[in-house]
């Protein structure tokens, strides 16, 4: 994939292939949604952050698209950035955009939009769990558990609940498709 993603270290692998890494601090802008459908709250804020990317921000300027697209519980702070993911909440959804690395805070184009935030996130120890096929609340709740159930067996304490990560366009294929669901951990 020649999309840039979050730059990260595995620092080791748990059963079922969960990996723990390391992620580096990354730029986020995200959107709230707010909605209880989690396919209405992705729709609709991807396309207000793509049209913050595509040039709907000060100095209208292209930024480049990145992966994963995450989305998680309304309120709730994000760890990672490449991915898009997602999480339901009483409240909403929320979206994020990682941006791209070359960027910091300074340089960011602000964007035009009152509703995009953008926010720093500090490197991060993350537990990942991986899997293929199309995304749905129900495969997202069931890989969510196993991801919960391995951090527990190593004693590991999640810091906030998990998220989720897309990294492929809705064209992609099923079985090609990269997904995850995240959660920090406490670093040791």
């Amino acid at each position: 994939m020649a999309t840039e993603q979050p730059a990260y270290s595995v620092v080791q692998t748990l059963d079922n292939e969960v990996e723990l890494r390391d992620y580096a601090p990354m730029i986020l802008a995200e959107i709230d949604i707010d909605t209880t459908d989690a396919k209405r709250a992705n729709d609709d804020a991807f396309g207000v952050l793509a049209k913050y990317i595509f040039g709907g921000n000060q100095p209208k300027e292209r930024i480049g698209m990145t992966a994963p697209v995450q989305q998680s519980q309304a309120g709730e702070q994000i760890g990672m950035t490449s991915p898009v993911g997602r999480a339901p909440s009483v409240s909403g959804y929320t979206t994020s955009f990682v941006m791209p690395a070359r960027y910091t805070i300074a340089n960011l184009p602000a964007p035009l939009d009152p509703r995009i935030r953008i926010r720093e996130v500090p490197a991060q120890r993350i537990a990942v769990i991986r899997f293929s096929g199309r995304a749905n609340a129900a495969r997202f709740a069931e890989e969510r558990e196993a991801l919960l159930c391995e951090v527990a067996t190593a004693n590991l304490q999640p810091l906030g609940e998990p998220w989720t990560a897309q990294y492929n366009p809705p064209w992609t294929p099923g079985f090609m498709r990269r997904n995850e669901v995240l959660v920090v951990v406490e670093a040791q």
